[in-house]
């Protein structure tokens, strides 16, 4: 390789690197800004009713839709990104999430049009959905396949970034919004301003991608005509294992995250009478530190055994619970923000090596139909219900021991996903050529 297509190498990944972060970034900033208002106020504006349970119940399937959602989205973009390519995808996915969430900033509310907002804020929230569940798989690819396949933890995990930078950023303008304006203000028009924003990061977002290249992983197969005729059938007839154990490894940390950014919000404010503010910056500061928590449980993945790390992650995953739900008991607000950060940590650890654990199971050829079925499929059974389950066993058992043990009950899932995971990157092993007789 001379000096100059070195350089080159390393910039295409640098690059790659950025674009994938980004793209996650603003597409989970989507995510966590709709997150944060439906546990907080949308409830109020496009649910009213005279029990306040009731409309966070509602928002809170909203919620639910926005995860439902993603499966089909995995279906549709995970294939056309082994057929078409990662960049091509990678450009629709980042319109229609940003489109989708700059729409919901211009809605009416139920005060304007009755059961009409309801029923277009769900319509948004399913297209979020959608173009969230056909963004993670390729930008995870983006990023890994430019890269070393011996350094995948690093660098798939750009991808992971997005998650708590979108959130970090979400919060932090709900809080400025919240800090800045009146009760009434911020609950009339302040909070469409959050949503609006993400029209000037789509524009940002397409700009980084328009410029990439296709990965080489991809040109490779494309080169060789090996390129999935049928990427849907092929994985859930040839892979299955590498499905089930990339399900089910996403479980528990879905149930986790959503625990301590969504449903942690209602928590203080129904349970702990503590205000909307003091949640949202606990919420930043975890997520503050997983900015840099991520690429280094990456990193930390690819010197040690990705499984049995994962593994202790799941274990504290289902430890923690039990610990933190006395502190916050304490209405200390010191020791819930650092429960926060310990949780959000413990988080890391799982999320930071997850894109590079499930990506792997899969062969080149399928890699992005699998990792996008896996991803999305699991957060049906995950973060999609969570919300609710937690308020229902909450509203039911008057305590927190019974959301404890239900992230316990995840926990067992994802450590038999683990034990069913993959001890050696499947790009060690030989690819077979597609058959012909896979019809499309």
């Amino acid at each position: 390789m001379t000096a100059s297509t070195e350089t080159t190498d390393k910039r295409s990944l640098r690059r790659a690197f950025v674009a994938s972060l980004s793209g996650t970034t603003l597409e989970y900033y989507d995510f966590a800004a709709y997150s944060v208002a439906a546990a907080t106020l949308f409830g109020k504006l496009f649910f009213p009713s005279g029990d306040a349970l009731a409309g966070t119940m509602a928002a809170f399937s909203t919620y639910a839709v926005g995860y439902l959602a993603r499966p089909l989205g995995g279906f549709v973009f995970g294939r056309l990104g082994d057929k078409l390519g990662r960049k091509q995808v990678l450009v629709f996915t980042l319109l229609l999430t940003g489109i989708a969430t700059f729409l919901i900033g211009v809605l009416p509310t139920h005060a304007s049009v009755g059961g009409w907002a309801a029923v277009l804020l769900v319509l948004l929230r399913f297209a979020q959905g959608v173009g969230v569940g056909g963004e993670w798989g390729g930008a995870v690819l983006l990023s890994s396949e430019f890269g070393d396949p011996k350094k995948r933890g690093f660098w798939a995990s750009a991808a992971q970034i997005g998650p708590p930078a979108g959130n970090l950023l979400a919060n932090g303008v709900i809080a400025l919004l919240t800090a800045l304006l009146s009760t009434a203000a911020f609950e009339s028009w302040g909070w469409r301003v959050a949503f609006l924003l993400s029209g000037v990061l789509v524009l940002f977002g397409l700009w980084l991608r328009m410029k990439l290249e296709e990965t080489p992983v991809f040109k490779k197969i494309a080169e060789s005509g090996e390129k999935p005729k049928a990427p849907l059938r092929e994985v859930f007839t040839q892979e299955p294992r590498a499905l089930i154990a990339g399900i089910l490894v996403r479980i528990c940390p879905d149930v986790l995250y959503s625990l301590f950014t969504v449903f942690v919000l209602t928590y203080m404010t129904s349970e702990l009478h503590m205000t909307r503010s003091q949640g949202l910056t606990a919420v930043m500061i975890g997520s503050a530190f997983q900015l840099f928590l991520m690429p280094a449980a990456g990193a930390l993945s690819d010197r040690f055994n990705r499984r049995t790390m994962y593994m202790v992650g799941t274990i504290a995953a289902a430890v923690w619970p039990f610990l933190f739900f006395p502190l916050a008991g304490t209405k200390s607000y010191l020791a819930i923000a650092v429960g926060m950060v310990v949780a959000l940590a413990i988080h890391a650890l799982l999320y930071g090596p997850q894109a590079a654990l499930i990506t792997e199971q899969f062969s080149e050829r399928l890699r992005y139909t699998g990792s996008s079925l896996a991803y999305t499929l699991a957060s049906v059974v995950g973060g999609a219900v969570a919300p609710l389950i937690f308020t229902a066993l909450i509203a039911s058992y008057h305590s927190w021991v019974a959301v404890a043990l239900y992230v316990v009950v995840t926990a067992v899932l994802t450590g038999i996903g683990v034990t069913l995971a993959r001890k050696t990157p499947v790009e060690t092993v030989a690819v077979p050529a597609p058959t012909a007789e896979v019809a499309r």
